[in-house]
């Protein structure tokens, strides 16, 4: 009997990249099944990554069944540059075998889910379920998934709280509708904090009921501030945060529900930070423009790069930037083989106040100014700002660890 979860697929482009004929022979009774009224588009060869933009592009957000088995590393490549595309495509993984190493990798690449030889109709229908769970109510006509920004600390007290929730703000003035201000720092979330609210729930919950997410339940989650919801971190301690891995079902459905997403993280390490930086459209790495905030920023950009996070999605942020203090702007950029994405000067004053208040920093001061101008640079709003023409002396710090 076909599954209830198959009609809900059935309009959204669907392609099948299996170099191995066996491999769409065998799932044809599957995608007939579960996928009826649905064109499958096979590509017998992988394809190019520079061409997937034309291959994949234009329209909804396709559903995508990748071969792993004819070529596990070519597959695991394209899987990666599938993830650097702003359409949001889902991935499900074809594999020969229960190979726990290859599922992470799968996985961690951006994977939504795995189907196993020899495929059966109950991996099939667990795909699509899980494929359900993560489009809720499905886009609403003409919408375009909402923009994911994860804010990341390349240390503690770099600010990346601070940024994440004044950022959120700014996206009203740009004119988002729905707004989502996310902290999914499962340790130390501070959100709560900086806005003075409370909540009786947090991200935990959502995670626990995210088969059953709905308008009403999620809406009972958030807190709204001034016009921006917020998904708070659990209040206390909770067992079994150390566990977390994977923020994709808050994510996910928060893609599909508002028009920006905000997150603010704990910082890059870790499975459950590495998914959520997957997850993302955009990485905003923080940092200051001190020594060991730069060394930490150098380690932080290390690990992301052995994770398989793109260089293309990551913005580095220098926040409380001092000029009379530390390197400058070209010399960090140097340093670190990573552009600076924007500079936030240092307003200790407006920030401390802001801070007390519970409120954002007003546009009339100069952290205020700052962060307009970074939200109009990720809003495309505004051209490059132009770096700094003067270089320091201490690149040989840096240089013992290449991007």
């Amino acid at each position: 009997m076909q599954h209830r979860e198959g009609t809900a697929q059935s309009s959204r482009r669907t392609f099948l990249i299996a170099p191995m004929s066996r491999i769409r022979q065998e799932l044809a009774p599957l995608f007939a099944t579960y996928l009826s009224g649905t064109s499958i588009i096979e590509l017998n060869a992988y394809p190019s990554p520079r061409d997937l933009g034309a291959t994949l592009g234009g329209g909804a957000p396709p559903l995508v069944f990748l071969d792993m088995i004819s070529d596990a590393e070519q597959a695991l490549q394209l899987l990666g540059e599938m993830t650097r595309l702003e359409t949001a495509i889902q991935v499900i993984a074809v594999l020969a075998g229960d190979d726990s190493d290859l599922i992470l990798r799968c996985l961690r690449a951006g994977a939504v889910d795995f189907l196993i030889q020899p495929f059966t109709a109950d991996q099939m229908e667990a795909a699509l379920a899980k494929l359900a769970r993560l489009q809720p109510g499905g886009d609403l006509p003409g919408k375009e998934p909402a923009k994911v920004f994860a804010v990341m600390p390349a240390k503690g007290a770099c600010g990346a709280t601070t940024i994440a929730c004044n950022l959120a703000f700014q996206w009203k003035r740009l004119g988002a509708k729905k707004i989502l201000l996310a902290d999914l720092d499962p340790l130390a979330g501070t959100m709560s904090f900086l806005l003075k609210i409370k909540s009786t729930y947090s991200f935990l919950d959502a995670l626990q009921r995210a088969h059953e997410l709905d308008s009403d339940l999620w809406e009972a989650m958030v807190t709204n501030v001034s016009g921006v919801d917020v998904l708070l971190a659990p209040e206390l301690m909770v067992e079994g945060t150390a566990d977390l891995h994977d923020a994709s079902p808050i994510l996910e459905y928060a893609r599909h529900t508002y028009d920006v997403v905000v997150v603010d993280t704990g910082g890059v390490y870790g499975d459950w930070n590495l998914n959520t930086a997957r997850l993302a459209n955009e990485l905003l790495l923080v940092t200051t423009n001190e020594l060991p905030a730069l060394q930490a920023a150098q380690r932080a950009l290390s690990y992301l790069d052995t994770n398989r996070i793109g260089r293309w999605k990551i913005r580095l942020l220098v926040n409380r930037y001092y000029r009379d203090v530390g390197l400058s702007r070209e010399v960090i950029g140097t340093a670190l083989h990573t552009e600076v994405f924007d500079i936030l000067p240092s307003d200790y004053e407006a920030v401390q106040k802001s801070l007390m208040e519970g409120k954002p920093a007003p546009s009339s001061t100069v952290f205020g100014k700052g962060i307009m101008q970074l939200a109009d640079r990720l809003g495309g709003r505004t051209e490059a700002a132009k770096k700094s023409t003067s270089l320091g002396g201490l690149l040989g710090l840096f240089s013992r660890t290449k991007s």
